[in-house]
């Protein structure tokens, strides 16, 4: 071989050197990463807080004026409910409020101008029939003791005169309550009656307003529970309102994995119902124990139960498209 091939081969074998090393180091690297142990890797599921609506009487669904699905603020008309029972009590308690405060007013006001005449005018008649009646009895008294008129008719004389005495004190007595009005006690019981019926009066009123049922808060329909027409017991649920604009993820989280896990702290998970888009999520709650054994230990001799512990993250950002169940993953540890 000459000089001048000789150089060509020595200058290759450097090269066939480089690309042996390159093709050990990437087949090297390929049995790496084929027999590396996967990262972790944490579930969660979408969740959202779901409110039960129902009414507070017992009554007849008449209408319901959401349809499922539909988006919905808190105050808005949900559902009517027809209650006659709640309609006639209505009714009986306001005609019971007007009579008590008919009543205190009275009591407050006093007798009127034309009883107290009345009375005023009972009282002089009583009084002077009682003037008469003294006069008739000095009279039959003196002709008693001159012995001209029995004894029976100086008795009768002075029953007469007792008699129109009282009277005209109770006359008295009648025409002074009228000028002063009902006593202090009366007027405060009248008063308290009044209140009592009001009571009632606002009880009913509140059990009448319990008939249109509204959004406790804004989200989304979610099941109707029951139909116009059927009788809705009290505390019954009529639908479901999830407000799944403010969604949570709920983990269980092993001990073993917990570690990693602060309040406040922020973690990117995917979502693969949204394409796998990635989003950022704060830890809100961490369950101060564990509730779940759902991993048991598989070495009997050194292992050992491993709990799990409740985690929920919510989205740092709004997701769009984001809905309750949901799966979201999250690489472990990050």
């Amino acid at each position: 071989m000459s000089a001048a091939d000789a150089a060509p081969a020595g200058r290759k074998a450097p090269l066939i050197l480089a690309a042996g090393v390159a093709v050990l180091g990437l087949i090297a690297l390929g049995l790496w990463l084929a027999w590396r142990p996967a990262p972790d890797q944490l579930q969660g599921i979408v969740d959202a807080r779901e409110l039960r609506v129902a009414s507070k009487v017992t009554a007849r669904l008449a209408q319901i004026h959401v349809e499922e699905g539909q988006q919905v603020t808190a105050g808005q008309l949900l559902a009517t409910l027809d209650s006659p029972e709640v309609a006639a009590k209505e009714a009986q308690v306001n005609a019971v409020v007007d009579a008590a405060e008919a009543q205190a007013s009275k009591a407050e006001a006093g007798a009127r101008a034309t009883e107290i005449a009345a009375a005023e005018a009972q009282w002089k008649r009583a009084a002077a029939a009682a003037d008469l009646a003294r006069v008739t009895f000095e009279r039959v008294n003196r002709l008693a003791e001159e012995g001209v008129v029995p004894g029976q008719k100086r008795d009768e004389a002075r029953t007469n005169m007792i008699a129109a005495s009282e009277a005209a004190r109770a006359a008295r007595a009648q025409y002074d309550t009228a000028l002063e009005g009902a006593r202090r006690e009366d007027k405060r019981a009248a008063e308290a009656h009044a209140n009592q019926a009001r009571g009632v009066a606002a009880e009913v009123a509140i059990a009448a307003a319990e008939t249109k049922v509204f959004a406790p808060a804004s989200g989304e329909v979610g099941r109707r529970l029951a139909q116009p027409g059927e009788l809705v017991g009290a505390g019954f649920p009529i639908m479901y309102v999830t407000e799944a604009a403010t969604p949570w993820v709920t983990l269980i989280v092993r001990e073993d994995q917990l570690g990693g896990m602060a309040m406040g702290r922020q973690y990117s998970g995917t979502i693969p119902a949204l394409k796998g888009a990635q989003a950022r999520f704060r830890v809100t709650f961490m369950a101060p124990a564990g509730d779940y054994a759902t991993w048991r230990a598989t070495r009997q001799s050194s292992g050992f139960d491993i709990k799990g512990f409740e985690v929920r993250l919510a989205p740092v950002k709004p997701v769009k498209g984001l809905r309750p169940g949901m799966s979201v993953l999250f690489d472990w540890p990050q």
